[in-house]
């Protein structure tokens, strides 16, 4: 199978990926360096998202046809509201065209997009391009899309404990007794389990408010590539590194 996916490299994917250990079910990725892979290039930092926007394309695929089953990518957070206003609506502009462009594919693929986040304060155009391409994959039942557009963990951990202790009290429970699956199915990514490996590309070493409950045990792995640069090979050698950790989870 993998011969197929990379035909020329296939000498690299033989010599490194192995059949018999599993493959991350949940794969995330922090997609870093859009800006600076800009800046080096003398280009306006739009440009790189526009790039990024090509890898995010490349990537769903290579993931979809390795058996991934969900891939979760950090498109927008809370803080991103931050940034200068036009790169910002250019942002909020790419999910339109990356869906107009794409949705097609990804049916071909079998593909399902989710969305996590908060979407009451998207602009309506990003809003109806994202809901436009979730239900025309809806009845996909391959790899799942997820976008963490709008998205920021502490928030979401804050809003899945209110939940889940208003619920415990509807349903005449003593809110003391709340457990980690209470909380848990009230978080963003419920059905969609934890993330086996976090990615993050740019050599940036930290979380950025990203699924911080969901990333308790997960593997992580730090590349120096920017996320524009980042290519199948890249993806392959995360899955690589992940074969060769040894998850205990607190255990021996």
């Amino acid at each position: 199978m993998f011969k197929k996916l990379f035909g020329q490299n296939e000498n690299y994917i033989d010599s490194e990926l192995s059949a018999e250990v599993p493959l991350p079910k949940h794969v995330a990725i922090i997609m870093d360096g859009n800006g600076r892979w800009a800046k080096r290039r003398f280009l306006p930092r739009i440009a790189g998202h526009k790039e990024g926007m090509n890898v995010v394309k490349k990537i769903t695929k290579y993931a979809s046809s390795l058996g991934i089953e969900v891939l979760t990518l950090y498109a927008f957070s809370t803080e991103n509201w931050k940034r200068p206003t036009d790169e910002v609506d250019f942002l909020m502009k790419l999910p339109v065209e990356f869906f107009e462009t794409f949705v097609p594919e990804l049916v071909e693929e079998n593909v399902r997009v989710n969305i996590m986040g908060y979407r009451e304060n998207l602009p309506a155009h990003t809003l109806k391009s994202v809901e436009d391409a979730i239900e025309a994959t809806k009845h996909c039942t391959g790899l799942v899309l997820n976008f963490a557009l709008n998205y920021g963990g502490r928030a979401e951990i804050l809003s899945a404990t209110k939940a889940a202790i208003l619920e415990l009290k509807e349903e005449g429970r003593d809110p003391e007794d709340i457990t980690e699956a209470d909380i848990d199915n009230h978080l963003m990514s419920q059905g969609l389990g934890d993330p086996d490996l976090l990615i993050r590309t740019s050599g940036e070493l930290r979380l950025s408010n990203f699924m911080l409950w969901q990333l308790a045990y997960s593997e992580f792995y730090f590349t120096e590539v920017h996320w524009p640069d980042f290519k199948e090979e890249d993806f392959l050698q995360a899955m690589i590194d992940y074969q060769n950790r040894s998850r205990r989870y607190g255990g021996l």
